[in-house]
């Protein structure tokens, strides 16, 4: 399994033990499992207050619609099982995780637009499913730009800023 072999490739301790229970949602890219607040590593989704712009140039809340399409997921198949990359810099885990019927949670947020890839930390695993999002035009994808309307984005618009601060670390 290719996410297993890029776990195993980071060598951090803190990838020995997975964390397994019933995840809480928190926002579209981060679960609570156990009091432990973990980032779906490779991904980045809206954020809780994001509006972005749905086919019709219409205002929709894809960062709560982002979360609750994670929730629905998660419930689905009991419990979560995360495989622990490494610690982000706010002290949460970074993880790649599963569900209890072994789906990738981190790559079905990207392929059903609920969220764009990292490539920075996702090392491409995840680069195939979002070219099938985008070229759908499903989730975050389906929106059209309203260039400069920053609270307002576009899948497009949000690639873009992600760059912009890859590029800045």
């Amino acid at each position: 399994m290719v996410a297993l072999a890029l776990l195993s490739a980071t060598g951090n301790a803190d990838a020995s033990e997975p964390i397994v229970g019933d995840a809480i949602v928190i926002d579209g890219d981060t679960i609570e499992i156990a009091g432990e607040r973990i980032q779906l590593s490779g991904v980045d989704a809206p954020e809780g207050w994001q509006v972005c712009l749905d086919e019709t140039g219409a205002d929709y809340q894809c960062g709560k619609v982002s979360a609750r399409a994670l929730n629905i997921f998660l419930s689905a198949s009991r419990p979560t099982r995360c495989e622990i990359v490494t610690r982000d810099r706010y002290g949460r885990f970074l993880a790649i995780c599963f569900r209890a019927d072994g789906e990738d949670v981190n790559r079905w947020l990207v392929e059903t637009g609920n969220a764009l890839e990292r490539a920075n930390h996702s090392q491409g695993l995840y680069t195939a499913a979002q070219a099938m999002a985008q070229s759908a035009g499903i989730g975050i994808w389906r929106g059209q730009s309203q260039g400069g309307r920053t609270e307002r984005i576009t899948g497009e618009d949000f690639v873009n800023r992600r760059r912009a601060v890859t590029a800045e670390q």
